[in-house]
């Protein structure tokens, strides 16, 4: 049984792919966040680095676009082959460019001139004449007939890519969504002419439309909505879809989030820790950095049954189930490096590698599996295109400021020696109230860190500490106390 869930929340859209009760993607949109990927702008091209075999190109956004050669266009084919090809483009010329990758960190977006207009069943692609079908269609027979069905209805000069789905539609379904994109690409030719350079001409759709257009199958049972507008909207769009199977959209009015509804609230809280522990007790951990995403994979709890080989083989296997998951519900992209638990056998190493191979075949992503390096890590790559989950719902965290760390209690306890030394350096300062986090006032007490100075250099000194659930572990507060009467805290504690 597999169901896209769609929730629109005040301030996201989230989108869940749920089969058989397990997560398999969830995309999340946020109000205030621009999406750049699929859009298509009048760009300007701001410098040409042949020594890159790129250009820079304006489009409005604040920082400039990044355009390799070989998506640049030439008598209406893509360049494949660019070695020492210098671009055929000068500082200021104006063209059509679509994004194909988001901004990352200090880099610009990826553009290229290769315009793409997706539909559920084809790809059109106005520039180039071309027909593909999709790598996932494998019976020969049928893509023969749909390749030549579109050659014998496309318009002149523009190119179509038969999607799987094709597969399932009609000829008349194909026929009316290639129509509809031309229609679109028309509309954006307009926009193209009367716009000034730097402008947005088209909007890629939401995260919502997005999902059901790419992700709606005839093995998805229920469309389940929790917006009455959307709901209307998605069965006007797919109204053919909605006549053969009048139950495919669902409208959600239940008082509890879907996700809590439909069992998934720990499942998608889980996608942003970097444990990840697997049935069998094994688990992983998921670590990115600016380069790459490293996965390793630890045995944990789980011993066995045989023998140590066979354990780590049957814990690699799963774990190799697992990382494709991941992949696919955190939406990693770029260069993934996983460290398998060392396998003695050469069988063994190669059946992991198999499974992995299998289990990123499902992926609609394009992921390509390396291979094992000498050290035994093995590499892949997975293409980068919209942003990672934590980027999107996670922030860096205000206190570690994104190390990840903070000082331990022991270090604050010898921080809070030298801070009282400094205090005590002024003779009138006999008393003192310290003010520290839960952590650091029971380690000071249960290991008498500072016995020694108390009994030394603070023997006349008199030191109150207690303890404050709002104060953060790296913080120290010493206030000098005057007077012989004392206000202090309730589960303030004298100092030995």
């Amino acid at each position: 049984m597999k169901d896209i869930l769609i929730s629109v929340n005040p301030c996201d859209t989230q989108v869940c792919i749920v089969s058989d009760g397990e997560l398999v993607e969830f995309w999340v949109e946020r109000k205030n966040m621009t999406r750049l990927v699929g859009n298509i702008y009048k760009g300007k091209v701001q410098n040409v680095l042949n020594g890159m075999q790129a250009a820079f190109v304006n489009i409005g956004l604040e920082r400039n676009a990044f355009l390799y050669a070989g998506d640049t266009l030439e008598y209406g084919e893509i360049l494949k082959d660019v070695t020492d090809k210098k671009l055929n483009l000068k500082s200021g010329d104006v063209i059509m460019c679509q994004v194909t990758k988001e901004q990352f960190g200090n880099k610009g977006a990826r553009i290229t001139m290769n315009v793409t207009l997706p539909g559920r069943s084809v790809v059109l692609m106005p520039q180039i004449d071309y027909v593909g079908v999709s790598r996932k269609i494998t019976d020969d027979v049928k893509k023969k007939q749909l390749v030549d069905y579109v050659n014998s209805i496309k318009p002149e000069g523009f190119g179509i890519i038969l999607r799987t789905q094709s597969v399932d539609c009609s000829n008349e379904e194909i026929r009316d969504e290639i129509f509809e994109l031309v229609d679109k690409w028309n509309a954006i030719k307009q926009a193209n002419m009367t716009k000034p350079a730097g402008s947005l001409i088209y909007k890629e759709e939401g995260v919502a439309i997005r999902a059901v257009r790419d992700m709606l199958r005839d093995d998805v049972d229920h469309i389940i909505i929790n917006d009455k507008k959307l709901l209307e909207e998605f069965k006007g769009a797919f109204s053919v879809l909605n006549d053969k199977k009048p139950d495919l959209f669902v409208l959600y009015d239940g008082k509890e989030s879907m996700q809590k509804k439909f069992g998934l609230t720990k499942q998608i809280s889980e996608l942003l820790k970097r444990k990840v522990v697997l049935a069998n007790g094994a688990y992983l951990i998921i670590d990115r950095t600016e380069a790459l995403t490293v996965i390793d994979v630890n045995t944990g709890k789980y011993v066995g049954e045989k023998n140590l080989e066979q354990t780590v083989f049957e814990t690699n296997c799963i774990a190799a189930k697992e990382i494709a998951r991941q992949l696919r519900v955190r939406n990693i992209g770029g260069i993934v490096v996983v460290d398998f638990i060392d396998m003695d056998n050469p069988e063994h190493a190669k059946k992991v590698l198999d499974t992995l191979q299998e289990a990123l075949s499902h992926d609609r992503t394009k992921t390509s599996l390396i291979g094992m390096t000498p050290l035994g890590l093995v590499e892949l790559t997975r293409k980068k295109t919209r942003s990672m989950l934590d980027s999107v719902m996670l922030q860096t965290c205000p206190y570690c400021e994104g190390n990840g760390f903070v000082l331990s209690d022991e270090v604050m306890a010898s921080m809070l020696k030298n801070k009282l030394n400094d205090v005590f350096a002024c003779a009138d300062n006999k008393a003192v109230l310290v003010t520290v986090a839960p952590s650091v006032f029971h380690k000071i007490f249960a290991y008498r860190l500072l016995e020694r100075e108390c009994a030394g250099d603070w023997r006349d000194k008199r030191i109150y500490i207690a303890p404050s659930e709002t104060s953060h572990i790296e913080n120290i507060q010493i206030q000098v106390l005057h007077g012989a009467i004392l206000d202090l805290p309730d589960k303030a504690k004298m100092l030995y």
